[in-house]
């Protein structure tokens, strides 16, 4: 069931009830998910797919004093997202900023700081961007950027869950929380993982998983779910890292 493998090789249209279940108890934290619930939770990834794209914000710390924040929009029919990305620093370090275009298995690097310059000395055309495969199911712990697009990309599918494989999956109902001031049902999954859902409109709101290792948990938060038109670039304004290996570990990319 998807819900329990939406982190790829890293290896939810019914009403939200959010007040009373059995026969008008009061529910509490922690308690299972009823069958309302379970309709909802079983549709969710493929609303997004239905609703073709949406804005993000994700969020993954590097340990304890950096921090990388994904800003952008993606399309989850076609698999292709483009984001701003930006790691900041407790100690006092300048932010890293960079313009991200990414999909299942590209990644293209441009605006950030010096890269022009580098390129043209390398005797690269102005606009020029690096590219370089998406490493994340390759088997190797991948970069936390390339494990929190996958994330992201996961959180669509084309046809719904069986609402009974998710009575049984041992999720619960968390309560209620106000997201980006959005109210939403949040709902404990399984293996750390959480998920809030729009009580307006039954649409993922925020996704919170652990990733693998020693990497830190990811929060995805979605917002202005609508039709996206998004594009790779032109592949005569691309540059392979394999082709230019100095640029690349220069530019941590």
């Amino acid at each position: 069931m998807r819900l329990r493998a939406l982190v790829p090789a890293l290896g939810l249209a019914a009403t939200l009830v959010a007040g009373c279940a059995n026969g008008g108890a009061e529910r509490q934290p922690g308690d299972p998910v009823t069958r309302q619930d379970a309709a909802v939770l079983a549709e969710l990834l493929h609303r997004n797919f239905v609703h073709d794209g949406a804005d993000f914000v994700v969020t993954a710390p590097y340990g304890d004093d950096t921090v990388l924040t994904l800003t952008g929009e993606v399309d989850f029919r076609r698999r292709i997202g483009r984001a701003q990305a930006v790691t900041t620093f407790s100690n006092g370090r300048a932010a890293d900023v960079r313009t991200l275009v990414f999909t299942d298995e590209d990644l293209w690097i441009g605006d950030v700081a010096g890269l022009p310059e580098a390129l043209a000395a390398a005797g690269l055309p102005e606009g020029t961007v690096l590219h370089r495969a998406v490493t994340a199911g390759s088997g190797a712990t991948p970069p936390l950027v390339d494990a929190a697009l996958a994330v992201l990309l996961n959180l669509s599918a084309r046809t719904a869950d069986d609402p009974a494989s998710v009575l049984g999956a041992g999720y619960t109902w968390q309560g209620q929380r106000s997201i980006d001031s959005r109210l939403t049902s949040l709902y404990g999954l399984t293996n750390g993982r959480t998920v809030a859902v729009g009580a307006s409109d039954d649409l993922l709101t925020q996704f919170v998983t652990p990733l693998p290792g020693d990497q830190a948990d990811v929060t995805v938060t979605l917002s202005a779910h609508g039709t996206r038109t998004l594009a790779a670039p032109d592949p005569g304004q691309t540059a392979e890292t394999t082709d230019h290996p100095d640029l690349a570990a220069a530019f941590g990319i």
